[in-house]
C-alpha cells in the first residue's frame, strides 16, 4: 500500500513538475509519520524515503530511538522552548524556528552537545492567527540574526499554506514566501536552498511556487491514527 502510494505522490509531483516548468529531482519530499507507528517509518524508508517529519517530541522520541539513524528526521511542528534540548538530540532538521528567543535556545542547547543543527525559519504567510510562524514583515530580520549563530545552520524558509479551497489564495502565500526565500539567500548564501512548503492538499500549488521539499503524510498512509 505505502509503496504504491508513493509511486501516485511521485506522479503527482512530476504532474506537477511538467506544468509548472519545474525539474522533478529538485524536489524533496518529506514523509510525516505523527501518529503511526515506527513500523511506517521503517517502511517508507525501505521504500525510498530517506526524510522523516514528525511533529511533537514526546510522540517521535521514542520511534526515532527504536527506528535509529535511519533517515534524515525533520521537526515539523511547533517547538516549545522548554523542549529544545531533547529536540537537538533528536532530530537532524527543525523547520518550525518561528522567534529569536526560540532560536537562540536552539543555538545555546545545540552548543553544549557540540552540534550545529540545520533550521529553516516558519514564515505564517497566509496570516491566519491560528498558525505559528514569523510575520512577513519579520522574517528576514531574523533571518540576518539566525544566519550568524556559530550552531544553527540556517539552510531557508517553510510555510503552511492558508486552509482555504480558493487556489489563487493558496499560491498568493507560497509566492510570498518565495519572494522571501529569495531576498534570504541573498543575505545567506547558497547554503540557504530549502523552501518547505505543501503538504498532501496543495503541495502541487507549491511546486508551482518554487517550493523545493514538501512535507506529505495522508497521501502516504493514509488517515492518520488518533
Amino acid at each position: 500500500m505505502i509503496g504504491q502510494n508513493i509511486q501516485q505522490v511521485y506522479g503527482r509531483i512530476a504532474e506537477a513538475c511538467g506544468e509548472y516548468d519545474r525539474d522533478a529531482d529538485d524536489i524533496t519530499v518529506v514523509a510525516v509519520t505523527k501518529n503511526h507507528p515506527t513500523m511506517v517509518i521503517q517502511t517508507a524508508v525501505a521504500a525510498g524515503l530517506h526524510d522523516i517529519g514528525e511533529s511533537r517530541i514526546q510522540e517521535a522520541e521514542p520511534k526515532i530511538r527504536e527506528a535509529g539513524p535511519i533517515a534524515r528526521y525533520h521537526l515539523v511542528g511547533h517547538l516549545q522552548s522548554n523542549k529544545v534540548k531533547k529536540a537537538v538530540e533528536l532530530f537532524d532538521v527543525i523547520q518550525s524556528v518561528d522567534s529569536l528567543k526560540l532560536a537562540e535556545e536552539i543555538n545555546r542547547q545545540a552548543g553544549a552537545i557540540e552540534r550545529r543543527i540545520e533550521c529553516l525559519i516558519e514564515v505564517n504567510c497566509s496570516g491566519e492567527s491560528q498558525k505559528f510562524g514569523v510575520s512577513p514583515d519579520d522574517c528576514l530580520g531574523l533571518v540576518r540574526t539566525v544566519a550568524d549563530m556559530d550552531n544553527i545552520e540556517l539552510i531557508g524558509l517553510m510555510t503552511i499554506g492558508p486552509y482555504v479551497d480558493d487556489e489563487e489564495q493558496i499560491r498568493r502565500a507560497f509566492a510570498k514566501c518565495n519572494q522571501l526565500f529569495k531576498r534570504g539567500r541573498d543575505i545567506v548564501g547558497d547554503r540557504f536552498d530549502t523552501l518547505s512548503m505543501g503538504m498532501s492538499d496543495d503541495f502541487p500549488l507549491a511546486i508551482a511556487e518554487g517550493s523545493t521539499m514538501i512535507r506529505i503524510g495522508s497521501s502516504l498512509f493514509g488517515p492518520r491514527r488518533s
